[in-house]
């Protein structure tokens, strides 16, 4: 009896075949529910959590997996972001706690993993400090987890807590003053992080919206305070798989109601569906902020109405209020037939996207910066298929190429995920703008040209792997929830939600901030915060690590990237 071969992957929180953290190493094939983790993370094949979280599921159990002795079980595990699952499969004792050290007892039992998931075994840490060339990277990156693994601030180890540390050990010119070279180092990315900057042209780049806010808010708001810089975003796709067609039909629906009672006046105009739709739209944005501020929400609905009416009679080509009712209804009737997570309609996908590119619009809105410097690319490599195309020169990259021409910008920021970790989004759009960063440079000096690399809630940097850190403050924490739920209407109760909270976006890059902070705090010491001459540092109740990169860097790290995840030479 049992099988013979099992072939499957592993899940965020280490279960293989859907046997989730907790299953029984006895468990049969079964009808089963799923917890959060698997849920989010099925939610990019279902369309949305929403779905995933009302199905059971068909699993084989842990126990008809390994009932034959002599089986063959192979696991696949892809990306960094999974390098603790398998570390924890690998290298712990046998328990449900990680489902799948179940394979420990078939002797033909196989994992097959990418070096970025096998990052954290043993013998990829061995593997990382002892080949190559040491660098002080290596020496943070050590002494920083010696900290955590002893629980024990920087200023209170001693030479001996190295000198027995599998890795310490292996500094070059290990003494005294070793851990003060750390703390000199990571106290220098502080102070790059508090800089204010002037001058400067930013473009700041986000493969979803929301993804500029969540990396780097803090940062950016502390540049925006400086009238001499100028400040562009740009979202590089349409983002209408986030919003759900529950979302658009309830805006719908409450659209019809302003139409019906005369709330929507602009439609008055004689000129408004000819050319009148294309103008004020920055009223929109400011009617909709007033209501925040005036605690209004019905204001604020109606502000997001007036935005949708502009949306429907561009995308529609509506001619007057009787067309602009019935292609309304249209649209509802079209979402109502349906079911989430089905490919909509090119329209619906626009319109949809247009109510994200509001929301972002918003954003950025607290801080003054007009919606002509909201950029929306909506790269056609974004369809909505389950397996998007791989971006084009032509119809991916120009249109990037032509923005940096345009605005030549002396810092651009992105997304800056490692293998296999974040959305597959993430990875096509930091390789379309670095052949366009490529193309640019043929043509400049781009020598000068400051990369901002930011991860936000899907992967987290080392504070070693990072070259400067921001300081957050309450303040900085309360703007980015504030804007969060406010703005991102669409995005409070998220389709795509991270497998690392049940909760809005904001709350766990929070979170996040919080955790980074704690961590430089055991080694530098809780007072170098709350008693710093700085009242900037002297205020942080969190920190944003973020990567700073030359033109060419960049370009290397995108091509060694590209090589990791397509196998290209």
């Amino acid at each position: 009896g049992g099988i013979g071969f099992f072939l499957g992957g592993i899940g965020p929180d280490g279960h293989i075949a859907f046997n989730t953290r907790g299953s029984d190493h006895f468990s049969t094939t079964r009808l089963t529910a799923t917890n959060f983790e698997t849920q989010a993370v099925a939610a990019g094949d279902l369309g949305g959590i929403e779905i995933s979280k009302n199905r059971l599921v068909i699993t084989v159990g842990l126990e008809t997996i390994t009932y034959k002795p002599d089986a063959t079980a192979i696991i696949i595990a892809a990306g960094e972001a999974k390098a603790q699952v398998v570390k924890n499969a690998l290298e712990s004792e046998a328990s449900n706690v990680y489902p799948a050290t179940v394979l420990h007892k078939l002797k033909y039992g196989r994992f097959y993993a990418t070096k970025s998931a096998a990052a954290f075994l043993t013998d990829s840490v061995d593997q990382y400090y002892g080949s190559g060339k040491w660098t002080h990277e290596k020496t943070e990156k050590s002494i920083i987890n010696l900290c955590k693994r002893l629980d024990k601030y920087g200023h209170h180890l001693v030479l001996n807590d190295l000198k027995n540390d599998r890795y310490c050990k292996q500094i070059p010119g290990l003494n005294e003053e070793t851990v003060q070279s750390v703390i000199d180092s990571i106290t220098k990315k502080i102070g790059k992080g508090i800089v204010r900057e002037k001058n400067q042209i930013y473009y700041h780049t986000g493969p979803h919206h929301d993804d500029v806010m969540l990396g780097i808010l803090p940062h950016i708001n502390r540049q925006l305070r400086d009238s001499s810089n100028e400040f562009h975003f740009a979202v590089l796709t349409s983002g209408f798989t986030a919003v759900t067609n529950n979302f658009v039909i309830e805006v719908l629906r409450d659209t019809k109601k302003f139409l019906d009672t005369g709330k929507i006046e602009m439609i008055k105009y004689k000129d408004f569906f000819d050319t009148g739709y294309k103008y004020k739209w920055d009223k929109d944005v400011s009617h909709y902020l007033n209501k925040v501020a005036a605690q209004d929400k019905v204001g604020q609905r109606r502000g997001l109405c007036h935005r949708v009416v502009r949306a429907i009679v561009e995308t529609y080509e509506v001619k007057d209020k009787e067309d602009l009712r019935y292609t309304i209804n249209d649209i509802i009737a079209i979402l109502k037939r349906s079911y989430d997570g089905e490919k909509n309609p090119v329209k619906v996908q626009k319109l949809k996207g247009m109510m994200r590119e509001f929301e972002e619009e918003l954003v950025w809105a607290h801080f003054g910066v007009q919606v002509k410097n909201v950029h929306h690319l909506r790269l056609g490599f974004y369809t909505g298929d389950i397996f998007t195309e791989q971006p084009e020169r032509a119809r991916d990259v120009i249109p990037i190429l032509e923005m940096l021409r345009k605005l030549k910008p002396t810092v651009i920021s992105l997304a800056l995920d490692p293998e296999g970790s974040g959305p597959d989004t993430h990875y096509k759009v930091l390789q379309a703008i670095a052949e366009a960063v490529r193309l640019w440079g043929e043509e400049e000096d781009l020598s000068k040209l400051r990369i901002w690399g930011y991860r936000n809630v899907w992967y987290r940097f080392h504070p070693a792997e990072s070259e400067v850190i921001v300081p957050v403050s309450l303040n900085s924490m309360a703007v980015l929830n504030n804007a969060f739920t406010d703005c991102y209407m669409s995005q409070v109760e998220a389709s795509f939600p991270s497998h690392m909270l049940d909760g809005k976006f904001s709350t766990l890059t929070q979170k996040i901030w919080v955790e980074q902070l704690k961590d430089i705090q055991l080694l530098l010491g809780k007072d170098y915060f709350y008693l710093n001459k700085n009242p900037i540092i002297r205020i942080s109740h969190g920190l944003l690590y973020f990567k700073e990169m030359s033109i060419k860097e960049f370009l290397s790290h995108a091509r060694a990237l590209e090589k990791s995840m397509e196998g290209v030479s």
